[in-house]
């Protein structure tokens, strides 16, 4: 795949994860649309192939940090929050074991 399919593959992923994360919050999502859209536009007239790998690579992580990271928290009263966890994020939690078996 050529750089130029990458960059708009990932800022179509960027805008689809948050949609995603930001459901129903009309001002986080206006922000990151904005954010997402200055960024790729600020650097629209890069031409090293070494720095967009690099801008490419930024854009990735933070697009994983956002679908895996992130929470949505919503204020029910004056000092509570619900948080809506998407089911991406709800995984099966291994127990710690103080003292594990030994295998013998």
């Amino acid at each position: 795949m050529g750089q130029a399919a990458k960059v708009l593959q990932l800022f179509k992923t960027l805008h689809r994860t948050r949609q995603q994360v930001f459901k129903n919050d009309v001002r986080a999502l206006e922000a990151a649309r904005t954010k997402i859209n200055e960024e790729f536009k600020s650097n629209k007239s890069e031409t090293s192939p070494k720095k967009i790998e690099e801008l490419i690579k930024i854009g990735s992580d933070v697009e994983l940090l956002l679908r895996t990271s992130v929470i949505q928290g919503i204020h029910t009263d004056h000092n509570t929050l619900k948080l809506v966890a998407r089911k991406d994020l709800l995984v099966e939690n291994v127990p710690y074991c103080d003292s594990p078996t030994q295998k013998q």
